[in-house]
């Protein structure tokens, strides 16, 4: 199972994380600053949502989490329809 949120897809990513330090003699950059790849992961979290008229426990992103609950105060229906 990937680690991605099953209600939009937003799943992790890779990118390059590097640190800035000065050199020696004054402080000048006498190096470049080292680059190194590291993954940027969505904030997950196991919720029980209401979708399609049943309860069902789901790995949903915070931002789908909070759209989510927004939604069901919003609609007195009670449940979430999501594509």
């Amino acid at each position: 199972m990937a680690y991605q949120c099953d209600l939009c897809g937003k799943k992790s990513y890779a990118g390059r994380s590097h640190t800035h330090h000065t050199g020696v003699a004054g402080g000048q950059w006498k190096k470049r600053a080292p680059v190194t790849l590291r993954s940027f992961r969505p904030n997950l979290h196991w919720v029980t949502l209401p979708l399609h008229g049943a309860m069902q426990r789901v790995h949903a992103c915070a931002k789908c989490i909070k759209r989510a609950r927004f939604d069901l105060k919003k609609h007195t229906s009670g449940t979430l329809q999501t594509a």
